[in-house]
């Protein structure tokens, strides 16, 4: 039986954790997860933990931050006017919203601060900054 390799797809099913043992996602209960390694599909740690393993077998990594989602990146964070918001949006601490770019795309930012002054919006991924631990279970080379 031949090990995974870069350029195979492969499915794994996989439970992520926080370093407090809290998990944060899971295939168990779901389709495993397909993707083909090398192609930059998932976080490069992940990626790298199915390369070498065999169907059937399982295994716990850790994934540090850079080989996650990278560092918490500062000017991803940003303070704007109220008056930059449609006056039916009122934006809450925690809400999840969809901005414009200037290049015509969007980007999904979180809400972290409201004041009289404006509102705080972080454009980090949710997971940016952490280190994470997955349980893997190779599952298939397709």
């Amino acid at each position: 039986m031949a090990a995974a390799k870069t350029g195979d797809t492969v499915k794994v099913n996989y439970t992520g954790k926080f370093a407090d043992g809290k998990i944060f996602d899971s295939s168990v209960n779901k389709q495993p997860l397909q993707f083909i390694i090398g192609q930059g599909q998932v976080i490069p740690g992940f990626e790298q933990a199915a390369v070498g393993m065999n169907p059937g077998e399982s295994k716990t990594v850790q994934i540090p931050a850079a080989a996650a989602y990278g560092p918490l990146r500062p000017e991803l964070v940003l303070t704007v006017g109220k008056e930059n918001f449609p006056p039916e949006l009122n934006p809450q601490v925690g809400q999840m919203l969809q901005v414009g770019q200037a290049d015509g795309t969007s980007m999904v930012v979180k809400v972290t601060g409201v004041s009289e002054a404006g509102v705080t919006l972080d454009a980090n991924h949710p997971l940016a900054g952490k280190d994470l631990t997955f349980d893997i279970s190779l599952v298939a080379i397709v």
